[in-house]
Formats: C-alpha cells, structure tokens, sequence
C-alpha cells in the first residue's frame, strides 16, 4: 500500500506538494527499513528490490501515538517530538484559537482580556471536574472539548467577519463586548458539561453556579 503511494506521488509531474503522511503508533522494524528514505538519500527500497526514489515535492509527515518501541535513532530521523497532552495543558489552544478569532474582534483589547480570563479561570477547572466527578458514557479528551467549545464560539463569531462588502462598526463590537460571559459560558455548559448523563448534568450545573458566584 505504501509503494502503490509513494509511486504515485512520484509519478505525478505537476508542480503540488505531496504529502505521505503516517499515524498510530511506531513499529520498530517497519521504521528501520525505512532508513534510506528518511536520509538525504530519500529512496524507498522495498523487499522486491525495487528503488522508488522520491522527487523534491515529496515530504513524509509523522503524527504518532506514541513512542514506546521507538528508538532514539528513530526519533531523530524522523524528526518526531511527542508530549503528553496533560503536560501541555490548554492553554496554548486557548491562545492558538485567540489568535485565530476574526481580527476586528482580535483588535478589541477588551473582548481579547475578557476571553482570556475566562478560559484560564473555568476551562481547566472545569475539565477537572467533568474527569474527577462525573461519569461519561462515551470517553472524551480535553483537547476535544477545548476544541467544542471554540467551535460554538466561532459560530457566534462568524457575523463579524470582514470583507470587501462588509464592514462592522464599532457599535457591533461594543454590543459583542458586553455578551462575551453570556457567549463563553452557553459554549462551556454545551461542550465542558454536555459529555456526561442527566445524574452529571445536574452537578455539573451546580458546580458552574456555585463557581460563578462571588
């Protein structure tokens, strides 16, 4: 399967980038064989004896699972850096996604500050207490719900895209500034608690009222 690929990339005289692109977990002896295209050489040399030799289009991308059976030599050729994700925690999605919100919102010092805020006091916490109290039927991970909950505030967001036709004014941004609490937590209720059971749902609810209060 993957000679049938990679021949076909090579066979391709466009001028597109080609992408080979492998995830799961690494095999120790399926890398090693591997040496001579992931060198300077980049030629693929299969059992057959066949040399398949890669154009200056091609690039091999790595998203593994982990690296249990992966020798130092493996990570090094392949230029692969995992981590696991609770030592990263959320906060650079949160900053990643902030940098992504459309600009007229993205220039507003005050809707930036208020987002902030809030993501660092509650997103954290709240994933916390989902794991910590409440049963989930179907497994979720924090990256996923970090990533739901920026999803329903981009739809909220999308109105205030600009474009050749399409302006907003400083009035709609005033009126976006003063709904931002009421935006971010209906987006963290429908992605943070929305992974449990009706039994969850209920704590969860009274665990963000209780956390909300002064």
């Amino acid at each position: 399967m993957l000679a049938k690929l990679v021949v076909e990339c090579t066979k391709d005289s466009s001028p597109d980038l080609h992408w080979v692109y492998f995830d799961g977990p690494v095999d120790a002896l399926w890398i090693e064989n591997m040496n001579t295209v992931l060198d300077d050489n980049k030629k693929l040399c299969l059992n057959s004896g066949q040399i398949i030799t890669l154009t200056s289009r091609m690039t091999m991308m790595f998203e593994v699972e982990d690296l249990s059976v992966a020798s130092p030599a493996t990570v090094s050729r392949c230029g692969m850096v995992y981590m696991e994700p609770a030592s990263m925690t959320l906060a650079p999605l949160v900053k990643s996604w902030i940098n992504s919100v459309p600009p007229r919102i993205r220039e507003t010092k005050s809707i930036v500050d208020k987002l902030q805020t809030l993501f660092d006091k509650y997103l954290e916490d709240g994933c916390y207490f989902l794991r910590k109290n409440l049963p989930e039927p179907v497994k979720t991970v924090d990256n996923n719900i970090a990533q739901s909950i920026f999803r329903i505030i981009d739809c909220y967001f999308s109105p205030y895209v600009e474009n050749e036709i399409k302006k907003i004014n400083k009035e709609e941004i005033m009126n976006l500034d003063s709904m931002i609490n009421q935006l971010f937590f209906f987006s963290f209720v429908w992605s943070v608690g929305v992974t449990t059971t009706l039994d969850g749902r209920i704590k969860f609810d009274k665990w963000i009222r209780e956390s909300i209060l002064p």
